[in-house]
């Protein structure tokens, strides 16, 4: 890969410079004024065996990055950190449940009391046949409170009857991209220097979130092309269809296909339209999209080669990612001094400042 590779980028486009849903909402909020505005309480979606070798924790944390929690715990019981196991990353500044996993033997439970302080509480302990693996939640309820609200409170209800009535474009969130978009930036640099080496050298988990990141930033350029064509949530010829809450997809044979049954499955949230998380491409891949779908797709990526091509460089698998998601069990209600509270649940993968940007500005 020559090392200009990246020159020829366009200029790195910020998220709030990408296009919305409805109109770019004029309507201003604080977000995390206060620790305890932020609440989230991880749903794993699954039953823990009652035995064997991993000791889950149930664990409610403030003010501290997911990866902060796992390093106390292993510190404090000797494991390694490629042995502790979560399902997610959870927001630094919030107040957060998640469950951790260490493989611990029952008579050294007793360990464990040590990685508890006034910011980290064990809430609940079971026993797993296996380790929690990142992904493998259900997803994760919310509660933000939005202080500070500049605007007419009837427009920020609107706001959230749109979301109910239409969904929320499924960006990945400004934290996958780092302060001032640099996790891009710094990908690139490693693009145009990857020259004569297969894999780059450095701490492993870094090399990931760049990776993931470049991914990310691509997926979110399509996503606002398409919103911008007012197709995001709008079947065209050759797209591929997403099954709500699951990783599953399907095609359909030709758009005489499509009927009145799949567009009433696509306005319930039944279904959904889904877009490219760019890398190699399986041959054996059967869920690739064609004509007008694959000619939008591609009209993108081909502005971002360097982005493109360097995941492919480095090894990541093409994969795909619904256009949007829903939050359920959508509640909202007004408290003093005109703040607004939002009650809601997501699924993994899907960002709550993402829905939260479709409300107002909260920068």
């Amino acid at each position: 890969m020559p090392a200009a590779a990246a020159s020829h980028e366009p200029g790195i486009i910020p998220l709030q410079d990408l296009d919305y849903a409805q109109a770019r909402p004029s309507l201003r909020a604080t977000l995390k004024q206060e620790i305890t505005d932020f609440c989230v309480d991880e749903k794993l979606g699954f039953a823990f065996t009652g035995a064997g070798e991993h000791l889950c924790l149930r664990i409610k944390k403030t003010d501290l990055t997911t990866l902060a929690v796992a390093e106390r715990i292993a510190t404090l019981t000797g494991i390694s950190m490629a042995d502790i196991g979560y399902a997610g990353i959870k927001d630094r500044r919030a107040e957060c449940t998640q469950w951790f996993s260490l493989p611990l033997a029952p008579a050294a439970e007793g360990r464990i009391d040590a990685i508890e302080n006034t910011d980290l509480t064990i809430l609940e302990t079971q026993r797993n046949g296996r380790k929690i693996k990142i992904g493998s939640h259900k997803g994760n309820r919310f509660r933000i409170r939005l202080r500070q609200c500049v605007g007419v409170q009837s427009a920020f209800d609107h706001a959230l009857e749109a979301i109910k009535q239409h969904g929320v474009p499924n960006y990945f969130g400004a934290q996958r991209f780092g302060r001032q978009m640099t996790n891009i930036t710094q990908l690139l640099e490693l693009i145009a220097a990857a020259g004569a080496q297969t894999r780059p050298q450095g701490q492993r988990y870094k090399r990931s979130m760049l990776y993931s990141a470049g991914r990310a930033y691509l997926f979110n350029q399509l996503l606002s092309a398409r919103l911008h064509c007012g197709n995001w949530n709008q079947y065209v010829a050759g797209d591929v269809l997403n099954l709500d809450g699951t990783s599953r997809y399907f095609l359909l044979q030709g758009f005489e296909d499509w009927d009145e049954n799949l567009q009433r499955r696509l306005d319930s949230f039944d279904i959904h339209i889904s877009g490219p998380l760019a890398g190699i491409t399986d041959p054996k891949d059967k869920y690739l999209s064609s004509g007008e779908a694959a000619d939008i797709e591609d009209a993108v990526l081909k502005q971002f080669p360097a982005l493109v091509n360097g995941l492919c460089h480095f090894g990541l698998k093409a994969a795909r990612r619904a256009l949007r998601f829903t939050a359920g069990e959508l509640e909202w209600s007004w408290l003093d001094a005109g703040d607004l509270e939002l009650r809601f649940v997501l699924g993994r993968g899907s960002y709550a400042t993402s829905l939260l940007r479709e409300i107002c500005d909260t920068s």
